[in-house]
């Protein structure tokens, strides 16, 4: 692709939350800042749509907890069209992370999550989607 440079007015309010967004995010300039916006967006409207697209969902929870283990699996077997991948990390004797890579229809896959996230025992969870085309 092609790099296009363009310039771009802003009033100063909009500028200086810009600037903040810069710094908040590590990111190395405002151009980096504007593109990672614009391609935010792009993968919000495919999930809007429900486009093909690719993420992870990530949860933490307490192995102890109920059946937690149990019901993940069994609602990931009830995903495996959707599902690539799951990696599965022992955090401490309690706590583990799951990562769930993903790729398909954008509300197939939040349909995934919220059941995912939903289960008694889940201490954090969330989906992140990105296009996949």
């Amino acid at each position: 692709m092609a790099l296009v440079r363009f310039g771009v007015g802003l009033e100063e309010d909009i500028l200086k939350a810009l600037d903040n967004f810069v710094v908040e995010n590590n990111l190395p300039n405002r151009s980096q800042a504007i593109r990672h916006l614009i391609e935010k967006n792009i993968a919000e409207k495919k999930w809007q749509c429900n486009h093909i697209v690719a993420g992870a969902v990530v949860l933490l929870y307490d192995h102890h907890k109920g059946d937690v283990t149990t019901k993940a699996n069994d609602i990931q077997h009830e995903y495996f069209d959707v599902i690539l991948s799951a990696q599965h990390f022992h955090l401490s004797h309690d706590n583990c992370l799951e990562i769930i890579a993903v790729k398909g229809e954008a509300k197939r896959l939040t349909e995934l999550s919220d059941k995912l996230i939903g289960i008694k025992g889940i201490i954090h969870g969330k989906l992140v989607m990105s296009r996949a085309e």
